[in-house]
């Protein structure tokens, strides 16, 4: 253990020599080196290509400026960028954040992850991600339109159908799609699968918006269903209130489990007998659409506690499901949950627990499983939505449902089937690893040195 601990450090002080103050992106990267260098010195091939240190590195990092005019006619400067991180099984696929704290770090984390996420579905997908230091609350429409225009004046350039095919992420939902897309087609003049997240009306999928949050369920059970048990009337604690915390409340709620919080930057809103359909509806009409807070639900309906400045992981649930952010459930939380008894922690949002909070979930025999596998739908109905675009053959919601919850139900399995315990338990965090690397690293050890 010791030799592999100083391999571990070794390797990632060559990380961060080559990436300095990246912390997120070197969080990321450790946490899969500590599985995948013994993997890489028993394979010679993967050693003498030496495929961990060039998935270190992404194939390459565009950063841009965008220049804009807001509806006062005055000179808006942001930066924009879009990491490549490695296309060894098919074109560079990942989302596009917008917001006013996105660092570099971030977004190669981001594309790191996603480069292990996407060969995790079985889908000829590469990984990368892009962003921009841009806040679109508080500006109008037309503003917004004018600033996707912008950035996609540069972005063209670098991306394409078979090349990198851009997502939505945080802040760009499909009426960003629709701008980012419109000044793509107009700017390349050609209609083509470049982005994902589209509209119904020109190549959307009717269940993209559903698709990580409705794959998280889908994972959550067939975990469960592991250890002989059902989703069914299982305690549920979900932090978040967007897209991926809403629909994975939704499906949970209609599966017969009992969600008992959801929650925001500001606080927590506790419903100790469990939300309803009708509360999930309300929330995703009134939040996602109006613009109302979570913490208006309680004064406007008359149910659950509202608590300032709360997280959701001090209560009682036999399940957690952080959805918000990155390293929102640190050692401490994992502690309380712990301490609650938990037995399920599966990750909605990207890497939002700490390297703290992991090992005490491991440690207390809590099943874990990483974003990079249970949040996979999002990525997997976007590999659909690009199939179906290239066949110019629409799908219904409920083919691509039931494709959704194969793929989700693959990736179990193929995590399943590479880390098993002597216990006869998962270790889901090292499966999913090893699993995305090995198809991976097959790939870049077939295409030789370059």
């Amino acid at each position: 253990m010791a030799d592999r601990d100083r391999d571990l450090d070794r390797f990632m002080d060559w990380v961060k020599e080559k990436s300095p103050g990246e912390q997120t992106f070197h969080q990321a990267v450790r946490d899969a080196a500590r599985d995948l260098l013994p993997l890489q010195a028993e394979n010679e091939a993967y050693a003498r290509a030496r495929i961990l240190e060039r998935l270190g590195i992404p194939d390459r990092v565009i950063g841009f400026r965008i220049v804009w005019q807001d509806d006062d006619g005055r000179t808006q400067v942001n930066r924009g960028w879009r990491v490549q991180h490695c296309n060894a099984i098919g074109p560079y696929k990942g989302g596009i954040r917008f917001r006013p704290d996105v660092t570099v770090s971030d977004l190669k984390f981001l594309a790191f992850e996603q480069t292990l996420k996407n060969a995790l579905t079985g889908l000829p997908l590469g990984g990368g991600k892009g962003g921009a230091d841009f806040e679109p609350k508080g500006r109008s429409d037309s503003e917004i339109m004018r600033f996707c225009q912008a950035y996609m004046a540069e972005l063209w350039r670098h991306i394409g159908p078979y090349a990198d095919i851009p997502a939505g992420d945080i802040n760009v939902g499909e009426r960003e799609i629709g701008y980012l897309f419109g000044a793509y087609k107009k700017l390349a003049g050609e209609f083509e699968a470049s982005l994902t997240g589209k509209g119904l009306s020109y190549g959307g999928s009717p269940l993209r918006t559903e698709a990580t949050g409705y794959g998280l369920i889908y994972f959550l059970e067939a975990m469960l269903q592991r250890q002989g048990r059902a989703l069914k009337d299982q305690r549920i604690a979900i932090s978040g209130a967007g897209d991926v915390a809403l629909h994975a409340a939704e499906k949970a709620v209609e599966s017969g489990a009992c969600v008992i919080s959801l929650s925001n930057s500001t606080g927590r809103l506790h419903i100790d007998s469990g939300y309803t359909r009708e509360d999930i509806a309300w929330l995703k009409t009134r939040t996602l659409a109006d613009g109302k807070r979570l913490e208006d639900f309680a004064r406007d309906c008359g149910r659950g506690d509202w608590t300032d400045g709360a997280d959701p992981w001090d209560l009682a649930c036999d399940v957690a499901l952080p959805c918000a952010t990155e390293n929102e459930l640190d050692g401490e939380a994992a502690r309380a949950l712990i301490g609650n008894a938990v037995s399920v922690v599966a990750e909605g949002a990207n890497m939002p627990c700490t390297p703290e909070a992991v090992d005490r979930f491991h440690q207390a025999g809590v099943l874990f499983g990483p974003g990079k596998a249970a949040n996979a739908g999002g990525v997997a109905v976007s590999g659909l939505e690009l199939q179906q675009n290239v066949q110019r053959e629409p799908r219904e919601r409920e083919r691509l449902d039931a494709a959704l919850k194969e793929i989700m139900c693959d990736i179990h399995e193929t995590i399943c089937g590479h880390r098993e315990t002597q216990a006869g338990r998962i270790d889901y965090a090292a499966g999913a690893n090893i699993a995305g690397f090995r198809k991976v690293a097959d790939a870049l050890v077939a295409q030789g040195i370059l």
